[in-house]
């Protein structure tokens, strides 16, 4: 058993992983992708997707950091020692470490929307809109990027008290109260006049949308959904025991982001067509349609503070993943401080994260490739840095583990086995091939 700190629970260590995965991509992005895209046809793609491509590549990344119980780096280094698959680890850390930089924007919006929703003040001034209002926001300097910074700031809190005492601590208390805080937002939604309409979009299959390009839309989501590809997963799985059975908490944290995303539907659609909404609102759904929609119910102000507080909980449980690996890889097998590490690294990306800030205002001028500076880091890590991790992790894990190994990390039965090991070989590579051609188009 290693010495190293190490997740005290099964169920801390599958609500931290899971934590990682359920952030912005299945509450903010997953119900605006399936509102444009025909709502349940979508929806069954994406769950499919998650059990035969994004879930292999889960279980994989558990495999290398529980077998290597160390940082992502020095896990490839002793398992394949005079290779350069270390490598992976090292870009993992910077796809991690950029993905926070301007995640850490969008966790800087969302205080923003929770102070004022605390405060009964998320409303539009007169003859504006909610749309004016987020374009006032995130063009503000100060605003952007002093929020930006209290949310690096509380990720840097949590991360710096370690596993046991910040990281498990943490998601222990944000995951069950995300479920809470989502049931009561799905009860209210529910009870809503014409609410059934939201559900029969979510949940009756409309064929028309049947078509290749849902099937990609869907394929990607559920790809990044699962937060693999930056060996997030890889470093929280070096903190787990060597007796837990992995492809169970893969299967768990599949269920729960499937569970959340579908949760988070449930709170929004209803909504939107009871109170005469469109669901292909797009991005704007979160920051601009819901508080329209909050605002016309009673007691709406205070359903909107629970509905970003829970955005915010997810937020958080996403970036302490993306600062953890960081931390873990600097200090490595030295004897460096965790919470200097933490401070350090945590301030060093929130600078990195000012241009994207500021990339909605005073330097919206700046292209880079065609796109702002925010969209140009989300391009770069989302269509090359982790489809490129994804491929290179599911080659590894199918090809250069013997099958007596890696037989041996699963634990499972022989069926069981081979099926991951066919998907992990041919379909999942197949998909993330798909996903880095569409991506780079």
């Amino acid at each position: 058993m290693s010495s190293r700190d190490q997740f005290t629970t099964k169920i801390g260590f599958v609500l931290a992983a899971a934590g990682s995965a359920i952030g912005l991509g299945a509450i903010w992005k997953f119900p605006y992708m399936a509102g444009s895209n025909g709502g349940s046809v979508f929806i069954l793609l994406f769950i499919a997707c998650i059990f035969f491509i994004s879930l292999p590549v889960l279980i994989a990344e558990f495999m290398i950091g529980r077998r290597g119980q160390k940082d992502a780096v020095t896990s490839f280094k002793e398992q394949v020692p005079h290779t350069p698959w270390y490598m992976v680890g090292y870009m993992g850390m910077i796809m991690a470490a950029l993905i926070l930089s301007f995640y850490s924007v969008v966790g800087g919006w969302i205080l923003s929307y929770l102070g004022r929703a605390v405060r009964f003040a998320l409303k539009p001034a007169e003859g504006e809109t909610f749309a004016s209002l987020f374009t006032s926001i995130i063009q503000n300097p100060w605003e952007a990027v002093f929020v930006q910074g209290l949310f690096i700031l509380l990720t840097i809190v949590i991360v710096q008290a370690g596993i046991k005492g910040g990281i498990e601590k943490a998601s222990k208390f944000m995951m069950p109260a995300l479920f809470i805080f989502f049931i009561i937002l799905v009860v209210r939604s529910l009870t809503l006049d014409g609410a059934m309409e939201g559900v029969r979009f979510m949940f009756v299959p409309n064929w028309e949308f049947l078509t290749a390009k849902t099937f990609l839309l869907a394929l990607g989501q559920a790809f990044f959904t699962l937060s693999v590809g930056v060996s997030v997963m890889i470093t929280y799985a070096s903190y787990l025991g060597k007796n837990e059975n992995i492809g169970s908490a893969g299967i768990n944290v599949a269920i729960m982001n499937i569970l959340i995303s579908l949760l988070a539907g449930l709170v929004i659609f209803p909504a939107v067509f009871a109170l005469g909404y469109t669901p292909d609102q797009g991005p704007g759904l979160a920051f601009i349609i819901i508080p329209a929609v909050f605002e016309q119910l009673p007691m709406g102000g205070l359903f909107l503070i629970i509905f970003f507080i829970l955005l915010l909980f997810a937020t958080i449980t996403s970036s302490i993943s993306m600062l953890e690996i960081v931390v873990s890889i600097a200090i490595g097998d030295r004897k460096a401080s965790r919470v200097r590490i933490a401070w350090i690294g945590g301030l060093l990306i929130f600078i990195i994260g000012i241009p994207s800030a500021l990339s909605f205002g005073i330097w919206s001028h700046i292209s880079i490739f065609g796109k702002s500076i925010f969209d140009a880091v989300d391009f770069l890590t989302n269509n090359i840095g982790m489809p490129l991790g994804a491929l290179l992790i599911s080659i590894f894990a199918g090809y250069y583990y013997r099958i007596e190994i890696s037989k041996q990390e699963l634990n499972t039965t022989n069926v069981m086995y081979y099926t991951w090991l066919a998907l992990i070989r041919v379909v999942s590579p197949i998909a993330i091939l798909i996903i880095f051609i569409q991506g780079i188009k």
